[in-house]
């Protein structure tokens, strides 16, 4: 009987390490990190152009209105924004999803890694948060310097359904039309891709522990990524 084969080495994030914090998005220096370290070809928006993203969004919420933002990854465990209240909420219609290559940040050109994204169709559960509105715009510009710079998310309103009632909420969603859009990968490929990549913000596996910690911290799970987890766990 032959003996099981020890899982990967987990890669060794770089030298050179950052973590996104509110004190980054607010003076810029996070997006100067990622325009820097970006690979040769990447177009990332300016300044004005995500303003104008953020401001277009905007026209949804009525004067004096406040924003609920919907977070499915690191804005669970790292929103970097400020806040009124958090709910655990449920959106119908788009799923959490593996979908996104990276080839920054926790990946590289020689190992892309995986980020997580909404990707059309069944549900995903995770963190409402309100956001007064006199400070809506000023919290939201520092989610969309977060998550818009690349044009591999798209915002969209969705319906997030909180305990006791139904509010509208910002979400990122995928944009199926960008070259890092990765598709519907099996499980066994994207724990590959997981296991193996690593950029200037850690590792993906470091991500990945991270989400499914903050998803056991609220009472929540995710069986797709529980199932990738466990890929990994036992060598691929």
């Amino acid at each position: 009987m032959s003996e099981k084969s020890p899982p990967p080495a987990l890669p060794s994030p770089p030298g050179q390490q950052f973590v996104i914090t509110r004190e980054g998005l607010l003076d810029g220096s996070m997006l100067a990190r990622a325009r820097a370290a970006a690979p040769p070809g990447t177009r990332y928006l300016s300044d004005a152009e995500i303003e104008a993203s953020l401001d277009a969004m905007l026209t949804g919420l009525a004067p004096g209105e406040d924003a609920w933002l919907f977070g499915y990854g690191s804005l669970m465990w790292n929103p970097a924004i400020d806040f009124a209240e958090q709910r655990v909420a449920t959106i119908y219609g788009f799923h959490r999803s593996y979908c996104l290559w990276l080839h920054s940040g926790r990946g590289s050109p020689e190992h892309p890694g995986l980020m997580l994204a909404l990707d059309r169709g069944g549900s995903c559960r995770g963190l409402a948060f309100r956001i007064p509105a006199r400070e809506a715009r000023a919290e939201l510009l520092l989610a969309w310097r977060r998550e818009m710079f690349g044009g591999a998310y798209a915002a969209r309103w969705v319906e997030a359904r909180l305990e006791g009632t139904t509010v509208r909420a910002i979400a990122f969603v995928v944009n199926r039309h960008h070259p890092r859009y990765a598709g519907r990968l099996g499980v066994t490929e994207i724990a590959a891709r997981i296991a193996t990549a690593a950029g200037s913000l850690g590792t993906c596996t470091s991500y990945l522990t991270e989400t499914l910690g903050a998803l056991h911290a609220l009472g929540l799970r995710d069986p797709g990524l529980e199932r990738i987890r466990r890929a990994i766990e036992a060598g691929l």
